[in-house]
């Protein structure tokens, strides 16, 4: 059986980034998608989905994302339910992201332009990665020079991709 999401779109608000009470952190978003076809009055159609994102996945893109950002996300379909205040069974369908990546520069995102691909982040509880569509190799923080080094790092947010 396959449950696989691919959605590329907008976020219609800034991520939303709450943390567990085990200390987990959770990111809620929704995404503005352009439909692949015009209805019957020749206009396309959007859908607006609500995603959620956990751990290291969250925090990064509650921290470099913001409305109007244009992402692609990988996940899965997940519906939950849950008792309401009024005592009925309420029922939620949500995307749940495993990965995204950024389609657009943060000048660009800032200009309200399009974009290419900048980069990516797959993660999961136990491999974060992040990976980068610019020739590089990936990313892994356990092999990253700079974490025992001792030296403090200046870069500008100018110089970052996204």
């Amino acid at each position: 059986m396959i449950n696989n999401v691919t959605l590329t779109g907008r976020l219609t608000r800034d991520c939303e980034l709450r943390y567990t009470s085990t200390g987990t952190a959770v990111a809620s978003f929704s995404m503005a998608v352009d439909r692949q076809f015009k209805n019957a009055n020749g206009e396309k159609e959007t859908d607006f989905i609500n995603v959620v994102a956990w751990r290291k996945t969250a925090e990064t893109l509650a921290e470099h994302t913001r409305k109007g950002s244009l992402i692609g996300i990988v996940g899965r379909i997940q519906t939950r339910n849950y008792e309401g205040n009024d005592g009925k069974r309420v029922y939620v369908t949500e995307v749940v992201a495993d990965s995204f990546t950024f389609l657009e520069s943060k000048k660009q995102d800032d200009n309200n332009g399009s974009g290419n691909n900048q980069g990516s982040y797959r993660g999961n509880s136990n491999n974060r990665t992040q990976a980068s569509n610019n020739g590089f190799n990936d990313y892994n923080s356990n092999e990253d020079p700079f974490l025992t080094s001792g030296k403090s790092i200046d870069i500008s947010d100018d110089d970052m991709p996204f």
